[in-house]
């Protein structure tokens, strides 16, 4: 463990409430050690992390940054049409090698701006400036071998147009790490060839999971959401359901909001979202095509650690959840369309960002609930949160009235951690 050796035993300052998975400890959510453990025991440990579009790396030489965890991460093409991911920190001084957030390396080489250590694209130290010194005298030592000095690679495994990366070499492999519910449904949502229409970051003032959980929260959508509610979008008497991997990892929530015949607690006034006197200047706005033979028209798929793959009416876009502290992350949205829509098919995509994002219609909300709870929260992290909606199990169900999936997260988390 590169982090947390040296911390506070994990079980000694995160105790379970109970054995189940019923009642989650609050102070989870803030605790400094806590989330250095989960540096090494989640985001290096056995899990897959979603590291970028292959569409952002198409040509020989080109390079993203971005990170798992805290850690930044290089992902380059190589000129044998392979993908590499990389630690961006460079072995002399532990500077970053890449400090754009993307580009093209035509020489096969990353340079640190530092010293100017020399890589290849698959980590290999290849030279060291003034390595021999100057006119004889300087340079690295006889015993300096630069086969023993090369940057950490990980694991790297594609599907549909999405690059994931693994620190360890014990984690599955990445299809049976998702298993084949999870790999039928992103094959499902991302039928075509993937473009990028655009991009959206936010900074949440809150801590990582906390996002991660409300994803995979089924039945906030109509109750938070006022647009979900209103326009009848996204609503529990709508037929729909969840579905999780065998091991309660991963989730999925989905919609058909064609089915949905009303129920008199929308009605009652008794939900805060509903308004029933709002209407649309442009009603174009929600107007979809059925893009799915399935007539699911909301999906939302999690994938642990922090990965989400949407589909809202004809809004596609991953999402990427970054801690940046203990009561801080950054999410990123990446909207998609396919190289094969008509015209009118990418107006429609792109109408519909409006829908998602840090100011979107149906997502601004997530935004900031986060931070509500860390509010809460904040002075009385030795109470619990409750957890119970759907019962106790953790596996899924025909509903979205339930927890289920949120229990999941929570089940794998503590095999992680050991607690």
């Amino acid at each position: 463990m590169s982090q947390a050796k040296d911390l506070q035993p994990i079980k000694e300052i995160l105790k379970w409430p109970r054995a189940d998975v019923t009642r989650v400890p609050l102070n989870i959510f803030s605790n400094t050690d806590i989330y250095k453990w989960e540096q090494d025991l989640i985001f290096r440990g056995p899990t897959w992390s979603f590291l970028c579009l292959e569409s952002e790396i198409a040509n020989a030489g080109d390079f993203i940054t971005t990170k798992i965890g805290e850690t930044s991460i290089i992902v380059i093409r190589t000129f044998e049409d392979g993908i590499n991911a990389l630690v961006n920190k460079c072995v002399h001084k532990g500077s970053i090698i890449c400090y754009e957030p993307c580009g093209n390396r035509k020489n096969s080489t990353i340079v640190c701006p530092y010293h100017n250590w020399v890589y290849e694209f698959d980590g290999k130290l290849k030279a060291v400036a003034f390595e021999k010194g100057i006119q004889g005298k300087g340079g690295m030592s006889e015993e300096f071998d630069k086969n023993e000095h090369r940057l950490k690679r990980l694991r790297v495994a594609t599907i549909n147009g999405l690059v994931f990366g693994s620190f360890s070499e014990d984690a599955l492999s990445l299809e049976d790490y998702l298993g084949p519910t999870m790999v039928a449904h992103m094959k499902r949502t991302l039928y075509g060839t993937p473009k990028i229409l655009g991009r959206y970051s936010q900074v949440m003032q809150n801590n990582w999971k906390l996002y991660v959980e409300n994803s995979r929260d089924n039945y906030h959508p109509s109750l938070l959401h006022g647009f979900f509610s209103t326009f009848k979008l996204n609503r529990l008497s709508a037929e729909g359901g969840t579905l999780q991997d065998e091991h309660s990892r991963h989730h999925i929530s989905f919609t058909k909001r064609y089915t949905d015949v009303g129920d008199a607690v929308y009605d009652s006034g008794m939900i805060r979202a509903m308004k029933t006197d709002y209407g649309l200047e442009d009603p174009s706005l929600i107007d979809q095509w059925m893009e799915y033979d399935d007539q699911i028209t909301n999906s939302i798929q999690s994938i642990f650690p922090g990965f989400v793959l949407h589909q809202i009416l004809n809004s596609i876009a991953t999402r990427q959840v970054i801690p940046l502290g203990p009561n801080k992350c950054e999410l990123i949205w990446t909207l998609l369309g396919f190289e094969e829509d008509t015209e009118d098919q990418n107006y429609t995509r792109m109408k519909q960002s409006n829908l998602v994002g840090p100011g979107g219609l149906v997502s601004m909300e997530d935004g900031a609930i986060g931070a509500f709870v860390e509010k809460g929260i904040k002075g009385d992290t030795d109470e619990y949160a409750v957890i119970e909606m759907g019962g106790t199990g953790v596996g899924g169900m025909p509903t979205r009235a339930t927890e289920t999936s949120v229990r999941g997260f929570w089940k794998y988390y503590r095999e992680l951690l050991n607690v």
